[in-house]
């Protein structure tokens, strides 16, 4: 089923996230990086993020967030809280809480992503879009109607190899027009960060971290 072509700038923008403390983010870039260098890693990960989503036209920016604000929040976005449970759950309720109109929701794992990468999602007459991650996963989903299609997020695995399969296939199952976003790779590992910095964009302040931290790598 075609969705109508909207407006560009129509689509409201989600950013899911966890609050950058040390201990809770990026575990997995520790070792090499001490658990103050990867929350680092993630809070310039995470500010790269917002800052490309407000380039972006969009009718609503939204902040889901697992804990609190920091100095990295720029304005423009509204804040949300996300949800106990899995994270299937959080992202379905993430969705559930957009009005009407598409709705895209990202992720903090990829500082390399551009206003470029995003353009057109929204007025393109999809209903839905799906942007796959290199570890099987996905790093952005989005949904012409956002309400009802938070259900098709609920009971995916995720963090596993097939995670992206999985979902993908829910849309297709569905009768969904899906529309293709390039493939990106988050940051989940050192030889993570070292092969994405190379894509991230002028001013990056996640190049800029990684670059000041590298004589601590080991």
């Amino acid at each position: 089923m075609n969705s109508p072509s909207v407006k560009a700038g129509s689509a409201t923008l989600l950013v899911i996230a966890k609050e950058p403390v040390p201990g809770r983010v990026k575990t997995r870039l520790t070792p090499p990086y001490t658990p103050e260098e990867a929350a680092a890693l993630a809070e310039a990960a995470l500010t790269d993020t917002l800052h490309t989503v407000l380039q972006v036209p969009a009718r609503r920016r939204i902040l889901v967030l697992d804990g609190a604000p920091g100095p990295w929040l720029p304005t423009g976005f509204e804040v949300l809280p996300q949800t106990d449970g899995g994270l299937d759950e959080r992202l379905a309720a993430a969705f559930e809480h957009c009005d009407s109109g598409p709705a895209l929701l990202v992720g903090m794992d990829t500082p390399q992503l551009t206003p470029h990468l995003l353009a057109g999602v929204g007025c393109d007459g999809h209903d839905a879009w799906f942007g796959p991650a290199a570890d099987g996963g996905f790093w952005a989903l989005g949904f012409a109607d956002p309400v009802s299609g938070g259900a098709l997020v609920r009971g995916v695995p995720m963090s596993v190899g097939h995670t992206g399969a999985v979902q993908r296939r829910r849309l297709e199952a569905a009768g969904l027009t899906v529309g293709d976003l390039p493939m990106l790779r988050d940051v989940d590992t050192a030889a993570d960060a070292a092969s994405v910095v190379t894509s991230c964009p002028p001013g990056s302040r996640f190049a800029a971290v990684l670059a000041s931290l590298a004589e601590t790598v080991r």
